[in-house]
């Protein structure tokens, strides 16, 4: 009786021990698959797993998802580029950039970027998988990635969740997952959207300094600067009425002179406006003259799509977020998105001075949330009851000592290898085009290494790629960059 007992014990207990909702440390399931991009054929090899994240006395403190695509039937991988890529947030999986940009996959929405049922996902006929091998990496509590507790206590969350923190347990799992993979001698590159481009940026001296990995390129997609958005001032204020005069555009709100202009006609002229005389008269305060203030509200009402009295009861210093809230107040009662000022929203009153919601994210959750679990489950066959985090708990957050901005600026000094790609939509009223601009100005205030960086900018918002436009022309700007940038022959040298 006393035996029974005991069996029916154990096999409760290993029962109980098998359904723990746990991911595993250290595990890979490796798929075949084919795609068609820019019209050849091939097929290429898909990896998806965990790799650990070890503290100083080599203990798991984290195990991080990744999914790594290698082309098959290449001779020679050690000249074979690999491109390691980041989402942002802080906080987000690494789903948009791999199930709608550069990935072989990319979700079903229309052409626009809309959800599109039943969801699911095809061929990315765009992909730069063709040139470059592409690793996606889930930080820390983002998508399946997941912070262990250390010696059954809580975890440290200072190793993990904040701009350095980040930056230095990503550059030591990176050196791992290099070294694994057999690819210290292939030319690198880094890709990250929106916070993201805060994190590639520190990356890249982390990396070079601190794991002696030398990359050939960094590339920004809708990069987001703490250094200008969360200070405010003059600078940050005004760098915004470019994108303003964008979205104005797009929405047919501008005055009739200007909307029968095209976008990129019309761009400069407000671009110009903004460094010569915005951030002057914003940075005037309250002393600025009654006329100058008044001239200028003028103007800025002219390239925003706001009314003027709108802009001098704001001491022209006008809030994004009253911008996507009041731009068509007036003119079918919608707000504007955020990330997208594209997509539109209805709010529960036309009053207010900011939306209810963003109405492009929930479009986007819209179709990637169901896409991305039925893609790792079903096609690359990661089985799990974890959940998927599109944004996960990283909460509260470090911004503090954030040099990244110079970290770029030092490693592409050092390394003449290195050089840098920003990519952003006109329509981005989170991270602006103009901000990400700025942003790439301010790196090497020498302006010796400016033949070194390269802005790209499309008609659409902060996921620029999933206009399908953008999709294709923004996927070959990243392969022209990589192209141009790898196995150049040259020696590095000044």
């Amino acid at each position: 009786m006393k035996k029974t007992i005991f069996f029916f014990f154990v096999i409760s207990l290993s029962y109980t021990i098998g359904q723990e909702r746990k991911i595993p440390v250290d595990t890979a399931v490796t798929t075949q698959h084919s795609v068609t991009v820019n019209g050849s054929a091939f097929s290429y090899t898909a990896t998806t797993g965990t790799q650990p994240v070890w503290d100083e006395h080599g203990e798991p403190i984290a195990a991080l998802h990744y999914t790594y695509y290698t082309r098959n039937g290449v001779k020679n991988r050690e000249s074979r580029p690999l491109l390691i890529s980041f989402n942002g947030g802080p906080g987000s999986g690494s789903v948009w950039m791999h199930l709608a940009y550069t990935g072989p996959r990319v979700l079903n929405i229309d052409d626009e970027g809309y959800p599109v049922q039943p969801y699911g996902v095809r061929q990315n006929p765009y992909s730069v998988l063709d040139v470059t091998d592409i690793v996606y990496v889930n930080p820390a509590n983002t998508g399946y990635s997941r912070t262990i507790p250390e010696m059954g206590e809580e975890v440290d969350r200072k190793k993990f969740f904040g701009i350095n923190a980040d930056v230095k347990y990503l550059a030591e799992w990176l050196n791992t997952f290099v070294t694994r993979n057999n690819r210290w001698r292939s030319p690198k590159y880094i890709v990250g959207e929106s916070y993201g481009g805060t994190r590639v940026m520190g990356l890249s001296l982390a990396l070079q300094n601190q794991q002696w990995m030398y990359l050939n390129g960094v590339i920004m997609v809708s990069p987001a600067d703490y250094k200008v958005i969360r200070v405010g001032g003059p600078v940050s204020s005004a760098l915004n009425l470019p994108y303003y005069t964008a979205a104005a555009w797009h929405q047919k709100a501008l005055s009739a002179d200007l909307q029968q202009k095209d976008l990129l006609d019309i761009l400069p002229e407000s671009e110009d406006y903004t460094i010569n005389t915005v951030i002057p008269a914003i940075a005037k305060g309250g002393f600025i003259s009654d006329t100058e203030k008044d001239q200028v509200a003028e103007k800025m009402a002219y390239y925003s799509g706001l009314s003027k009295k709108e802009i001098l009861d704001h001491n022209l210093d006008v809030p994004t977020r009253y911008f996507w809230k009041a731009l068509l107040r007036d003119k079918g009662g919608y707000n504007v998105g955020r990330l997208d000022s594209r997509y539109l929203g209805i709010d529960k009153r036309l009053a207010g001075t900011s939306p209810d919601y963003s109405a492009e994210l929930t479009s986007w959750l819209h179709s990637f949330t169901p896409a991305i679990n039925y893609y790792l489950q079903e096609e690359l066959n990661f089985k799990t009851d974890i959940k998927y985090n599109m944004f996960g708990p990283v909460r509260p957050w470090d911004n503090s000592d954030d040099n990244t901005r110079d970290n770029l600026r030092q490693a592409m000094a050092q390394n003449p290898y290195l050089n840098v790609l920003v990519q952003s939509g006109y329509y981005d009223g989170a991270t602006t085009y103009f901000n990400a601009k700025y942003t790439m100005w301010q790196v090497d205030p020498s302006g010796r290494m400016k033949d070194r960086f390269e802005f790209k900018g499309y008609r659409s918002g902060h996921m620029m790629y999933l206009r399908r436009e953008d999709l294709k022309q923004a996927n070959e700007d990243i392969r022209a960059f990589i192209l141009r940038t790898s196995n150049t022959g040259k020696s590095a040298k000044y």
